[in-house]
């Protein structure tokens, strides 16, 4: 069977010779999975609130859907975190349709829900061209754009969540009781929750994930697993697998899992970390890590510091994007290692960009960049797609980072902060939207109508929770990712 390569279709238009090739790999793997016992598929795409939404179709269906697509309202792109619905410049209304195309190069049969398998959504107008609004295709863009000057990124996501009981001690679901009690980063919470957290390891392996380390984190309940870095899209689709992931092994167990960026008003929050690493064509000697072997700061070449510059530089607009919750703010706090300042340094946990060098003798492989800012309420694909536009312009721009900070830099004096360049970044969504709403890198990359669909769905979870207390806030968010 000829194999169809995600970008032969991607960014044109589907005719009737491209749709033939689908159907006909579709049929293939159809009959594949249905010597695996698969017999539904899911088509998931992530919208702006952060919100994996999905449509499933029968296994025997899945040529249908591959050739023609599935039907979905663009009106989901305006959904609120609530399942309530505004409406921007360019989407909203009950009008219009969209298709939805499974990518079949991602497609994986799930190990923790049997019989069902997930596919990406590719997201089409229903004259077969592109949406705008579909974030794995900016994602996708932005990779080529790169790719155009010689480049690709290495990409992953930490991600944390937290586990409850799933009835709560009123039974009702509703409240956050910590399924295990150990000490932060204790092996206590390992031995308490052992068959659980060997259950997911399992499912991660069976479903093609591969986990670099899993964890305990520091807030009750807490955990972490980390992946192998991969390329920017395919890091996106696995986050969203992860997560779903996470999610069944977790009911299975009878436990309820929250990847909400604030569970508790007096805890730590849930952050999804992104790491990245620039790297240069090299031909037969393979890629070359532009993030060390250099003379610039921290051993990074004069690339991979003005990607890391520009990374830097546009960190309070990204926040629009990877900090888009009013909960996200109660995570956002000076000294909880989330990466509230505006600045960046070598292994420094409270900077929101930490340059992390890797043992040595490794660095060739390891160095690479961790922002700190972001959590999982943040739509991925939307997330690396900003990212890699910034750091684009900094390539373009040939930007150069300010001095490293090597301390928290809650503790310098105002003064401090001001003559080091430290600023904090925004410290409420109003203040990221539009810091977002104003920045032109972001306005050209990512196009008119995701600024305004995302500023608008902002500006209705902002509505929706004004003048609600820190507790009313994470209660609201808890479940929702």
């Amino acid at each position: 069977m000829e194999q169809i390569a995600e970008t032969d279709f991607a960014e044109h238009r589907l005719d009737e010779h491209l749709r033939a090739r689908l159907g006909a790999r579709a049929a293939e793997t159809a009959r594949r999975l249905a010597g695996q016992d698969i017999v539904a598929v899911a088509l998931t795409w992530v919208d702006v609130s952060g919100i994996t939404r999905t449509k499933t179709v029968p296994v025997e269906r899945l040529e249908h859907a591959a050739t023609w697509g599935v039907g979905m309202s663009p009106v989901f792109d305006v959904f609120l975190l609530d399942d309530s619905i505004t409406s921007g410049k360019y989407i909203g209304g009950p009008s219009s349709d969209l298709r939805l195309h499974p990518d079949l190069s991602r497609l994986r049969p799930m190990a923790a829900l049997p019989g069902w398998a997930q596919a990406p959504a590719l997201r089409y107008a229903q004259d077969g061209t592109v949406h705008p609004l579909d974030a794995r295709a900016l994602l996708r863009r932005e990779t080529e754009r790169l790719a155009d000057g010689g480049w690709s990124v290495r990409a992953a996501f930490e991600i944390e969540w937290a586990v409850s009981l799933k009835d709560g001690p009123k039974g009702d679901g509703d409240a956050f009781v910590p399924a295990c009690r150990g000490p932060a980063y204790g092996m206590t919470r390992v031995t308490e929750l052992a068959g659980y957290l060997r259950d997911l390891l399992s499912a991660l392996k069976a479903t093609g994930v591969t986990v670099a380390q899993l964890h305990p984190e520091y807030a009750a309940g807490q955990y972490e697993v980390s992946v192998v870095a991969e390329d920017p899209v395919g890091a996106a689709d696995t986050a969203v697998l992860v997560r779903e992931t996470i999610r069944a092994v977790s009911m299975e167990h009878g436990l309820a899992a929250t990847f909400s960026p604030k569970v508790e008003a007096d805890s730590v929050g849930n952050g999804a970390h992104v790491h990245l690493s620039l790297w240069r064509r090299a031909g037969a000697s393979g890629p070359v890590n532009a993030m060390a072997g250099g003379d610039g700061p921290c051993g990074m070449t004069a690339a991979g510091e003005a990607f890391a510059a520009g990374i830097l530089r546009r960190l309070p607009a990204l926040l629009a994007i990877g900090a888009p919750s009013v909960a996200s703010y109660l995570r956002l706090v000076p000294s909880h290692w989330s990466g509230a300042f505006a600045c960046w340094g070598r292994e420094n946990r409270e900077a929101a960009l930490r340059f992390v060098t890797g043992a040595d003798g490794e660095q060739a492989d390891a160095a690479n960049l961790e922002v700190k800012c972001l959590d999982a309420a943040a739509n991925p694909y939307l997330v690396l797609a900003a990212s890699l536009a910034a750091g684009r312009d900094g390539l373009g721009t040939e930007l150069r980072l300010p001095e490293p900070i090597g301390v928290d830099p809650a503790g310098l004096s105002d003064e401090e902060r001001a003559a080091r360049g430290i600023g904090r970044l925004p410290e409420s969504l109003p203040e990221a939207v539009a810091a977002f709403e104003a920045d032109t890198v972001l306005r050209d990359a990512l196009g008119e109508a995701v600024i305004d669909t995302v500023a608008a769905v902002r500006r209705g979870e902002i509505a929706l929770l004004d003048g609600a207390t820190p507790e009313q806030v994470a209660a609201a968010t808890r479940w929702r990712h």
